[in-house]
């Protein structure tokens, strides 16, 4: 029964480790649960709320109302009843209508619209953003997970040739010495795969927290498929939407302050009941119409002034497109030289890595002759497993690059 428990155990532990992920696992967790995409969301939502109420404020306005008014005179004292009626009674039901021009209701309906596009940019910018902290931080912890898997191969060699060096060293081949120098090198190994797995089980723990996600699973990452996509047309890039929905905006704010100076007209009705109980009471009842003409005429220079604001703020907005698109441009620039360096260092690399295979080949035949130093044996090694972490952190870095230039040039 405990053998059979023991098993259970163990199977639950290796599905437990054998779990895999990918990097769109991350992305759509992240996208799930952040608040500040979720805010967008529903901003573009009360957005589209505030557009419908301004449309309702265009539709007949009605109204009830019930007003009681006793004004007594004692001894002669009070108010006029020629003012006051002595009382009144008015229970009435009242429409307004506004009647706006067409090009008022177009403006501000294409006010709500130029909002609504720049939260939808906002929020595409803000998933581009998240996808990119992710993908980054994917792409180091995946890069640290491949380090782990080139480290426990040279754990393994080293001690399969610590194994062979100890015999060599009770045959008197090599000194104890000469062992113990080995034995270093191999504990050494060791504690740099541990610092390793420290890192990695770190690294998972940062990504689950971009993520929204409270999870301690150590799990295996999917090596990432990070591609360089092709170039997007620099002047349709997302990034120059906003400077060119600000434009219109304020095109449009021209639009609203002209409109304001336009004669407004307002029609008025009303019905119901309406006495002093003077005469007749019984008989006030009825309706009236009327309509109602505001023509602005002057306003102190009012218009002039907020035409020259609009004016100061397309130079401003200006300014930063025409400084933006240059740093945009140096940027792709500064990426694209940094992807072709890291390029020339790999070759670099993989040449002396050809150099520090042959020599370790050449060493271990020599190692079971005794005819090669332990010291340079172990620092052919350390060349290699240097030589490797410098390889895998070359692909980190390529990936974190193709990462940085694809936000910059793509509108996914």
């Amino acid at each position: 029964m405990r053998i059979k428990y023991i098993i259970l155990i163990f199977l639950c532990c290796f599905k437990l480790f054998s779990q895999e992920r990918d990097l769109n696992y991350y992305l759509e967790k992240a996208q799930k649960n952040s608040p500040l995409l979720i805010d967008l969301k529903n901003q573009i939502r009360s957005n589209s709320l505030d557009s419908l109420l301004v449309r309702a404020t265009y539709k007949t306005q009605v109204n009830g109302s019930v007003l009681a008014n006793y004004a007594p005179q004692i001894d002669s004292i009070g108010y006029d009843n020629a003012v006051t009626n002595g009382q009144t009674l008015t229970a009435l039901v009242s429409a307004r209508k506004n009647l706006i021009p067409k090009s008022i209701i177009n403006s501000q309906a294409n006010s709500f619209k130029l909002i609504k596009e720049l939260l939808q940019i906002n929020r595409k910018i803000a998933v581009k953003d998240l996808n990119k902290a992710i993908t980054s931080q994917y792409i180091a912890t995946a890069g640290t997970s491949e380090q782990i898997i080139y480290n426990q191969k040279i754990e393994k060699l080293l001690n399969d040739e610590g194994g062979i060096l100890k015999k060599l060293t009770q045959n008197s081949v090599y000194k104890q010495t000469d062992y113990l120098i080995f034995l270093s090198t191999i504990k050494n190994q060791e504690f740099i795969l541990l610092q390793l797995k420290q890192q990695y089980q770190n690294d998972l723990g940062l990504l689950n927290y971009l993520s929204g996600e409270v999870d301690t699973t150590f799990v295996k990452l999917k090596n990432p498929d990070i591609q360089l996509k092709d170039n997007l047309n620099s002047e349709k890039n997302i990034f120059f939407k906003p400077f060119e929905i600000d434009s219109l905006r304020f095109q449009n704010q021209n639009k609203i302050i002209d409109n304001f100076y336009k004669p407004q007209f307002t029609l008025l009705a009303d019905a119901g009941y309406l006495s002093s109980f003077a005469i007749k009471p019984y008989r006030n009842f009825g309706f009236s119409v009327g309509a109602g003409l505001t023509i602005p005429i002057f306003d102190g220079g009012q218009r002039s002034l907020n035409h020259q604001k609009i004016a100061v703020n397309i130079e401003t907005n200006l300014a930063y497109l025409t400084n933006f698109k240059k740093q945009y441009k140096q940027q792709l620039l500064q990426l694209n030289q940094k992807l072709e360096q890291i390029k020339t260092s790999e070759n670099q690399l993989q040449s002396q890595l050809k150099i520090v295979d042959a020599l370790i080949d050449a060493q271990k035949k020599l190692l079971l002759t005794g005819d090669v130093q332990i010291t340079e044996y172990a620092i052919a090694i350390g060349n290699l497993i240097a030589i490797n972490n410098a390889i895998s952190q070359n692909q980190i870095n390529t990936f974190q690059l193709i990462n940085e230039i694809n936000y910059w040039k793509l509108n996914e």
